[in-house]
């Protein structure tokens, strides 16, 4: 991918985020994974078929996220070097994530700074899995910043390193492994066998991207003058506290980052699930921390952008596109 392309995409990014009236690839990616899904169950409902299902379902979804995009942006671009160039932006544009994040979590704090915890409640629910609906106000403002810390890595840095090492196809297909972790990978009874491969899928995708995003909270943490030694400490000790091979990572340093602990009882359908603690108790999560979260977000995206097009400068000198 250009660098011309992958600026522009990260600057439509900031500029307009995800707008509810574009027609967003990943809602289409969740419509077939739906269809795909409900086909499935159709055939069988045993463990047997399920898991080797799950695979299908998986592959199927990735490899068409890919092709699709890999055509679409050729076919443009056998049309005019400008269409292709700008289906290249936009398709790229969409795999990011940042406004978004800043703009969904900030209707959670805005809710609860108005004084409705109920609302803030119901706006949180379409960001996190774990029941919401009896949290008070500290365990909101926590799922608020784990939520930022995580989406840090799958949302902004992930997208942004695979845009630089294969382009929007790469990126796309990334999107559809996250799309499906976040509609099948759960380990619940209905899911459990169907949603195996697209959860194991999901750990080897963010496997590096989780470990990048680590590192460069602990450099926006120093640049931003936030305590960045308790960053990498935290980092260092907490990054495996997590049943997830990656989710500790961005967690572990952005909790050293804002002087607060993470994790701790959620319930996810009804039942409780104890986290592993991640960070060191200095301070309540408050208010102000999700906004440090999001300035956290910014600097971080920055350098994940200059190292993507570091990645894509090198990867074009190595294999040179014809």
């Amino acid at each position: 991918m250009s660098p011309f392309a992958l600026i522009s995409a990260y600057v439509l990014d900031l500029l307009f985020g995800d707008p509810q009236w574009f027609p967003h690839p990943v809602r289409l990616i969740g419509r077939l994974i739906t269809g795909l899904e409900n086909s499935l169950r159709e055939i069988h409902s045993s463990p047997s078929w399920l898991i080797p299902a799950g695979v299908l379902l998986a592959g199927t979804v990735c490899g068409i996220a890919f092709l699709a995009t890999l055509f679409l942006i050729r076919f443009l671009g056998d049309l005019w070097w400008v269409a292709g160039l700008a289906g290249s932006i936009i398709v790229a544009y969409t795999t990011l994530a940042t406004r978004d994040l800043h703009v969904e979590t900030q209707k959670v704090l805005r809710a609860l700074e108005e004084g409705d915890l109920a609302k803030a409640r119901k706006e949180l629910s379409f960001l996190v899995g774990r029941d919401t609906q009896q949290l008070d106000e500290p365990e909101v403002l926590r799922a608020l910043v784990e939520t930022i810390a995580e989406n840090i890595s799958d949302g902004v840095i992930a997208p942004l390193l695979y845009l630089g090492l294969g382009g929007p196809a790469w990126a796309m297909a990334y999107k559809a492994i996250n799309t499906l972790d976040s509609m099948v990978g759960y380990k619940n009874e209905r899911y459990r066998d169907i949603g195996w491969a697209s959860a194991r899928l999901d750990d080897v995708a963010n496997f590096i991207p989780a470990r990048i995003s680590g590192f460069l909270i602990v450099l926006s943490s120093s640049l931003l003058g936030k305590p960045w030694r308790d960053s990498f400490r935290i980092l260092r000790r907490d990054r495996g506290k997590h049943e997830s091979p990656n989710s500790a990572w961005p967690e572990a340093a952005m909790a050293g980052a804002l002087g607060v602990q993470l994790g701790g009882l959620n319930s996810y359908f009804g039942r409780p699930s104890p986290k592993p603690l991640i960070g060191d108790r200095m301070k309540p999560v408050a208010r102000k921390d999700v906004r440090e979260a999001w300035r956290i977000l910014y600097v971080s995206s920055s350098f994940m952008l200059l190292l993507a097009l570091g990645l894509g400068w090198v990867g074009g000198r190595i294999l040179p596109l014809p």
